[in-house]
This record gives C-alpha cells, structure tokens and sequence, in this order.
C-alpha cells in the first residue's frame, strides 16, 4: 500500500514537484508557471488536508479558457466516486465547492496572470483543488454542520497521493472529451452534478464558463470569479 505522501505514476505529461505540509500549493504552481510550464503538477500530501494544483497553458482567449475550470472540476468529481462508497453523493456548488453525502469537504482553486483581459489568451492558468481528508483531533463534528471529511464518509483506505494522481488522469481524460466532443460534453457533465438551482434551467455559456439560470421569464449569471 503507497505511502501519504507517495505519487503512483503519472502521464508523462505531467512533471509533479512535491510540497510540505502547510504550504501552499496554488501559490507555488504560480510562481513556477512562467519558468517551467505545462503540466507543472505541485502537490501537498498532508494529513488533515490535501492539495494540488497543475499548470495549463491555454490556446484560446480567456473567456472561452475558463472551461478548464469546469473540466478540472469535473475531474476531481469523478476521481472521488470512482472509488467512493455506493450511492454516495459527490456534487458541486457552484462554482468549486465540492460536496460529499451533502457536507462540505472543499473545492476548486483558480488563479492566472495579473489583468488578463476576456479575450486575451492567458500565458497560463493555474487549477488546483484543497480538500479535508480528516478533522483535527479533538474537533466536534457536531459543531460542524455542514462540512464534512474524506475520511467521515468512507475513504478510509483513499490516500493523498492516490487522490491527487487519480485527478490527474481524469483531467486529461476530461480534456481530451472536451477536444473530441465540445464544450457541451463539459458543461453537461458538471451540471449534472450541480446541487444548486434546483428546477430551473441551468446552462453553462461556452464564451465565458459562466452560469446561466433563466426561471420565471428572468436571466442571471453567475461568473466563476
């Protein structure tokens, strides 16, 4: 059985740089965008908390770019109920709050270059995600409503290594589906798994990666940031 803070291997697209507990790892893939790009996956083993974040490189202007936010999300969704306990419930609030059975466990992270403008091609996006593996000792569930751990729901035997190369697999699983069958296949995907906005008509706009919710002849959106 891996250890916490061992990786199983990894597509060769992948270059993974390991972090100490505590760090940050949004920060690092930051600033190790601009010097070693694409495939720049930092990763923290920690024992409460995990986290990981990986280094894309975009090809078209950012609106459109966003949909690697959806993609990565649905990613780390479909890592979680590949090996989750039956039936149990794996959904977002929008846009990166992940939800196991219903409690808050974590979500997606999101950072790129300083004034990028919508319709510029971003030199890169940075996307990561940080969830709660297990509570501190001493900590009163019951204190928590609302909030959950990996560990609380099932996924004893799950370790942050596993989590995190498993995300990474189905990340290019799911951006090889958004270039072979479009932005639909993103969109769809993530809304089914949606919590928010029940019974109304949701939709994902492919210019921006935004939330549409149209109900009783109203509009709204909902940008990512």
């Amino acid at each position: 059985m891996l250890t916490s803070d061992a990786l199983p291997p990894l597509p060769s697209l992948f270059t993974p740089v390991l972090l100490r507990e505590g760090e940050d790892t949004l920060a690092r893939a930051v600033a190790l965008a601009p010097l070693e790009g694409a495939g720049t996956l930092v990763w923290m083993p920690g024992k409460l908390r995990t986290e990981a974040a990986v280094v894309l490189e975009p090809d078209r202007p950012l609106g459109p770019a966003l949909l690697a936010y959806l993609a990565a999300a649905n990613a780390l969704a479909d890592a979680l109920s590949a090996i989750a306990p039956p039936e149990l419930p794996v959904t977002w609030r929008w846009p990166g709050t992940l939800l196991v059975n219903g409690g808050e466990v974590g979500g997606m992270r999101l950072a790129m270059p300083e004034n990028t403008t919508p319709d510029a091609i971003p030199d890169w996006l940075v996307l990561g995600f940080e969830l709660r593996f297990a509570w501190p000792e001493g900590t009163i569930t019951g204190d928590r409503p609302g909030e959950t751990a990996l560990l609380e729901e099932g996924f004893e035997d799950l370790t942050p290594g596993e989590l995190v190369a498993s995300w990474a697999r189905h990340l290019m699983a799911n951006m090889d589906e958004w270039q072979a069958r479009g932005v639909r296949r993103v969109s769809d995907k993530y809304l089914a798994r949606l919590g928010d906005f029940a019974g109304e008509k949701r939709g994902i706009d492919p210019a921006t990666a935004a939330l549409v919710v149209e109900q009783d002849g109203g509009r709204e959106t909902w940008p990512i940031r």
